[in-house]
């Protein structure tokens, strides 16, 4: 079978385990996918969290992988595609954990990254190879996957489902017309995360100056519990506190209902973005031209390049475009007024 296909095939097994931003970069391409090819069979092989959102996504078969389980994981992922065959796979991920799962899939195209970026061997598990790019946002180079296989159309769409459950635990909290900022505080890299007191100016900011309601939101991990503590004790006005009370689809729905959010380099700057909501991005650690939410990267506050010179002594051009500084101290870039002017100067947009 050669690229690009000269008719649709008759399945697609995409592969992207993880992260839950990641997963959310996948949603256009499968959008994608469905415009231009509506007959053809879509599986998504995925982590187990990731599927608790990504199930909101209709018209695709979901198999999940046990990410914490090794080889046990593995074997499990071979006997649920048991006498199975795909016409294509989309190898989407870099990790060597990723390409073993790939090697359970019997496909004719195995589709993975150009040689540049194809890191941790990937290369090894696929039979052809997406346009060669540099210096893309994630999300872009998905892209080149349904580029190879000849579609050039982008479908820039999300549209999950919210499920009535998660709609009214989102109305409970967000009974009327007030305006809402969400703050996720916390990435799953503690050196992404932003100092708690600062995070408690920037609400203080919003609800005297704007009135708006502020919402913590996050998981239930007790790293994140303490930050959820540390805000609300540093805060001179109440906020409200849900870190570790929702799920997924859950947070999705608050999301959908809020103005904006205020979050570093996370999975949910780019759940809102499937929602629409605006993104006030805090970036140091990691480049946000390469990583940030894709609807709202002028929204971003973007400390990377003064990190770059502070902590590699270079300008950031010169670092790999994967390159990431957590360094103890790199958050500590981004200034609170950097990021209350990019509040009043969205809200003012908003107007």
């Amino acid at each position: 079978m050669m690229l690009p296909l000269s008719e649709p095939p008759r399945s697609v097994c995409i592969l992207r385990l993880s992260a839950i931003g990641d997963a959310c970069h996948v949603v256009p391409i499968v959008r994608t996918l469905q415009q231009a090819w509506p007959a053809t069979q879509l599986t998504w092989i995925i982590g187990r969290g990731e599927a608790r959102l990504m199930r909101l996504l209709e018209g695709v078969e979901f198999i999940t992988v046990d990410k914490g389980a090794g080889l046990t994981g593995l074997r499990a992922l071979r006997a649920a595609l048991a006498g199975r065959r795909f016409e294509v796979l989309l190898h989407m991920q870099l990790a060597l954990r990723a390409s073993l799962a790939a090697a359970c899939v019997t496909a004719r195209v195995k589709l993975g990254f150009d040689l540049p970026r194809a890191r941790e061997l990937q290369w090894l598990f696929t039979n052809a190879r997406i346009p060669r790019r540099a210096r893309e946002h994630v999300l872009d180079s998905f892209f080149g996957f349904p580029l190879a296989l000849g579609i050039g159309e982008r479908l820039l769409r999300w549209d999950l489902r919210l499920p009535a459950d998660a709609q009214a635990y989102a109305a409970r909290l967000t009974p009327d017309s007030q305006a809402t900022l969400v703050i996720s505080p916390c990435s799953s890299h503690a050196r992404r995360n932003w100092r708690p007191e600062r995070y408690a100016a920037v609400a203080s900011h919003a609800i005297e100056r704007h009135g708006m309601r502020v919402i913590l939101a996050g998981g239930p991990s007790e790293s994140e519990r303490r930050m959820g503590a540390a805000i609300e004790q540093a805060c001179r006005v109440p906020l409200t506190n849900q870190i570790g009370k929702d799920t997924l689809p859950e947070l999705l729905a608050l999301l959908a209902r809020a103005r904006l959010l205020v979050s570093p380099d996370s999975g949910p700057v780019h759940m809102a973005t499937t929602v629409g909501t605006p993104v006030i991005g805090l970036y140091a650690a990691t480049n946000p031209a390469r990583s940030g939410p894709y609807l709202s990267i002028p929204w971003c506050v973007d400390a990377y390049a003064e990190a770059a010179r502070r902590f590699r002594g270079c300008d950031p051009a010169e670092l790999p475009w994967t390159h990431k500084i957590e360094e103890p101290g790199v958050m500590d870039l981004v200034q609170v007024d950097q990021v209350t002017r990019k509040l009043d100067e969205l809200l003012g947009s908003q107007t």
